[in-house]
């Protein structure tokens, strides 16, 4: 491919620079994804002669990548306001620019969170009537789908109830576009499912998003509790920035656990190494089921503009999931549906619209 822009409808922006594991993981992450979805176009921002050195290694990848240079790099220590003050120069601004300017339609970027959270609301700026923006990221569930949204999972630590209704809506339109739920179930992560229960603005955006639900196609099943996470009661969990990360942070860590722990249990004992051989095929799915990486991407919801964040430490595996999902919201046209659905309703008043 040349050094221009490729003109097709679906283009990713990728920032090749920012993880824990270099270039090399994201290159080969993308190699992984145009595997399985050969029609990706990538523009992939970073350190041009190197990620050309990296993209000719992989058979075939060159036809689908435009490399444009940026010489800085936000690493994991920088602080946002440093990036947002020195950072014009990175491939994380250079990448972000690339939707801005309409080379590309989604972001991919596995950097420092804060510092892409804030370069991001500056370069594509908020929606209309959105206040804060939010972090979704799918959760294994018992669902059909095999995932639940929550969020936000870490854009903001506050969260008011107007907040929290945007959320619910912001939710409801992602799940419906990248989950293909023609009417998603929301509910209101709490301490209890009782209505009296929890903190003022829980109770207040619990009245807010019950009196927009039918209107916006979506049924809000109220409070739901940490149990109800990866269940099937509900598609959508909506809480604010602190607890929803917390959780994340939390299932991440369990998840990782139990596999560890199931692998020393079957490597403890003979029998247990046979054990283990006859039930590999189980074990091999309920790893793969549990696997963080396998749901790797957190996507930036309330910009003009969709920006996806993987995982800092994302290998191979991880950078292509993320790629993956955000490839299906760009076919999707996920951030025109998403700005037209929140235009459509600014509070209760405008109900009917």
């Amino acid at each position: 491919m040349s050094d221009d822009t490729d003109d097709g409808p679906h283009v990713l922006s990728i920032d090749a620079m920012g993880g824990d594991l270099g270039p090399e993981a994201v290159v080969a992450g993308l190699a992984r994804a145009v595997k399985q979805t050969p029609a990706m176009r990538f523009v992939v921002h970073g350190d041009k002669p190197l990620l050309d050195r990296l993209i000719a290694k992989r058979r075939g990848l060159s036809d689908h990548c435009t490399t444009r240079h940026a010489d800085g790099v936000v690493t994991m220590e920088d602080k946002p306001a440093q990036v947002m003050r020195n950072g014009k120069d990175t491939s994380m601004w250079s990448a972000i620019d690339a939707v801005r300017d309409g080379e590309a339609t989604v972001c991919v970027s596995c950097g420092n969170t804060g510092a892409l959270m804030a370069v991001s609301m500056i370069r594509l700026r908020k929606l209309p009537g959105v206040n804060r923006p939010a972090i979704a990221c799918l959760w294994p569930s018992r669902n059909p789908s095999g995932f639940n949204v929550m969020l936000d999972v870490g854009a903001d630590i506050r969260a008011d109830a107007d907040d929290l209704l945007q959320y619910a809506l912001m939710g409801m339109s992602y799940a419906r576009n990248g989950l293909g739920l023609e009417r998603p179930r929301v509910g209101l992560l709490n301490v209890g499912t009782e209505e009296h229960k929890g903190r003022s603005e829980l109770r207040d955006a619990h009245e807010l998003i019950d009196v927009l639900a039918d209107a916006n196609g979506f049924d809000f099943v109220g409070f739901v509790e940490g149990g109800d996470i990866p269940s099937d009661r509900v598609d959508v969990v909506v809480t604010d920035g602190f607890t929803g990360n917390v959780a994340l942070k939390t299932g991440e860590g369990t998840a990782r656990f139990v596999r560890d722990m199931l692998g020393e249990a079957f490597r403890a004992t003979p029998l247990s190494k046979i054990a283990a051989l006859l039930a590999m095929t189980s074990l091999k799915r309920l790893s793969a089921r549990i696997d963080p990486r396998r749901v790797n991407g957190g996507v930036f919801l309330g910009l003009n503009g969709t920006v996806v964040k993987s995982h800092g430490s994302a290998d191979e595996t991880g950078v292509a999931a993320a790629v993956a999902l955000a490839w299906s919201l760009s076919e999707s046209r996920f951030s025109d549906r998403l700005k037209a659905r929140l235009a459509s309703v600014t509070g209760p008043a405008e109900v009917e619209t």
